[in-house]
């Protein structure tokens, strides 16, 4: 194969795949990237055997083929030549010549035949979503994705596309967010699928505001198609534990916040609150909310917001760095606490449709 292809849409078209490519591992072709050379395009895929990632670039190809090449090596060479140009041509024993400039590289390769190929979508279901709708609802909710490997079902995010409607969950067991998108689709598309961390994060990535994400879901996998790059995915097996039955009834009383200022203010509170009990305590008066934390043997932290409460005094205590991250990841000016008292869940949910279920901390 022979091509040639600008230094800057290599390096982006590197950078689009390459995250995917593991470090430790104990097959070589998975450190390498797939390099494909066909008409007008050279196409680029890593894969780690559970995602695996596809993109494309403009080239001027000579002569069309394929070979691999070790990913993270040819990003860090592309990155540092001199010269806007990049010539490459690879002969038949996958040896790589890459020039550019006064610049001259030769890299030994793996043979295409060995890399594995990236799942087919046949007679899958099929969706498309707003690329920015997405975007937004990974952001509201990733940060709740359960870290705990015993708990793999946790170990990602719910898609369930029921009843015209996309819904994403994440939860740890102690927090729960939540998204609703309105999509059209027949019932006979209706799904529960569970996308992994990696993939959720790798989709962060190539998401932008502007176009469409297409949507595929085969037989225990999962593929997005966006901005000329292609995601394709394991799916997590098992069910998902009902979501609905932890999200609370009425609520008795809903508080009114900035959401800035408030964040700020458990922000500073909770640089006093002790690594052990790691809780910022809200302690609710006539139109007045305190936001404290005590550690003994070290001090305390303590912020008056004045709010619209006329309920009679009572405080509940949260994680601070539960109760701050949704905070931090939400583009309104105004949330809403809404509380039932001091051993039932708070839920803060905003003109939208979003919510987030935060279990209390027991107060000593």
């Amino acid at each position: 194969m022979k091509f040639s292809v600008s230094k800057d849409k290599l390096l982006e078209g590197l950078s689009t795949v390459q995250n995917v490519v593991s470090t430790r591992t104990t097959l070589p072709i998975l450190s390498n990237v797939l390099l494909q050379a066909v008409e007008g395009e050279l196409r680029l895929t890593t894969t780690d055997l559970d995602v695996g990632v596809r993109g494309r670039v403009e080239a001027h190809v000579e002569r069309t083929g394929a070979t691999t090449l070790p990913a993270r090596r040819l990003f860090s060479i592309v990155r540092e030549l001199p010269a806007a140009e990049i010539y490459a041509e690879v002969d038949t024993k996958n040896l790589a010549s890459i020039r550019s400039g006064s610049s001259y590289f030769k890299i030994l390769g793996l043979p295409e035949e060995e890399f594995p190929p990236l799942a087919r979508f046949e007679n899958a279901k099929e969706f498309s979503i707003a690329q920015k709708d997405l975007k937004d609802a990974l952001r509201k909710t990733s940060y709740a994705i359960s870290t705990d490997e015993t708990r793999y079902v946790l170990n990602g995010i719910l898609f369930s596309f029921k009843e015209n409607k996309l819904t994403a969950v994440a939860t740890d067991g102690r927090r729960l967010a939540l998204v609703d998108l309105e999509l059209e689709f027949p019932r006979s598309q209706e799904i529960d699928v569970i996308v992994p961390t990696k993939a959720v994060l790798e989709l962060q990535r190539l998401v932008k505001e502007e176009g469409d994400v297409k949507v595929s879901i085969g037989e225990n996998q999962i593929a997005f198609e966006l901005n000329d790059a292609l995601l394709v995915s394991k799916l997590i097996e098992g069910n998902y534990p009902n979501y609905r039955q932890v999200i609370p009834a009425e609520a008795k009383e809903r508080i009114t916040l900035e959401r800035e200022v408030f964040l700020n203010a458990v922000r500073r509170v909770s640089l006093l609150a002790s690594e052990k009990s790691n809780s910022v305590k809200l302690i609710f008066s006539k139109g007045n909310m305190d936001i404290v934390a005590v550690t003994p043997d070290v001090g305390e932290g303590k912020e008056s917001l004045p709010v619209m409460y006329k309920g009679k005094d009572f405080s509940i205590a949260f994680n601070p760095e539960f109760l701050m991250a949704p905070l931090r990841n939400l583009p309104n000016d105004e949330v809403f606490l809404d509380l039932i008292d001091e051993m039932s869940p708070g839920v803060i949910k905003i003109h939208g449709a979003f919510l987030y279920v935060l279990m209390p901390m027991r107060l000593s």
